[in-house]
């Protein structure tokens, strides 16, 4: 269980701060949520207090795991499937694990390889949405600004 003002991550959508616990009526039912506002894009996410282990929902990375992180996206890439749709597949089920070194390792990935052959739209997409995932826990992991984030990502990514 988590407390109001903790950080966390909610995987495809990314990190943010639990500014809230409410009961709500939805569809004539009423349930708990958390209310979760997102540092990027001043979005706010419902997440309902029964499905967090389902979801995935989990707290953000220490500064040691940041170090981490930036080693992933230092390293070479790794094996993808030549297959346009296996390897969007592949890609999307590591986005979807909520695993922040997974999530990096796409990011490496997609932009090593958008420099050498270049993206389809889909990819570029993906790319785009796993960056967003990425910076938004840098941001609170680090406490640095989305523009910082972005650039010590294309730094490390070479």
């Amino acid at each position: 269980m988590f407390n109001i003002g903790d950080k966390v991550v909610y995987p495809m959508h990314g990190a943010g701060i639990i500014e809230a616990i409410e009961e709500k009526e939805i569809l004539g039912k009423k349930r708990k949520y958390y209310i979760m506002k997102m540092p990027l894009g001043d979005m706010k996410v419902m997440i309902p207090l029964d499905n967090v282990e389902d979801i995935g929902l989990r707290d953000i990375i220490s500064m040691d795991e940041v170090e981490q992180v930036i080693a992933v996206l230092n390293d070479d890439t790794t094996k993808m499937p030549k297959n346009w749709n296996r390897r969007y597949r592949a890609n999307l089920d590591k986005i979807k694990s909520g695993d922040i070194y997974e999530v990096a390792a796409v990011v490496r990935n997609l932009m090593l390889r958008d420099k050498e052959k270049g993206l389809s739209t889909g990819e570029k997409k993906m790319l785009n949405n796993a960056k967003q995932i990425l910076i938004s826990e840098l941001v609170l992991a680090r406490g640095i600004e989305e523009k910082m984030a972005e650039a010590l990502i294309n730094e490390a990514v070479q």
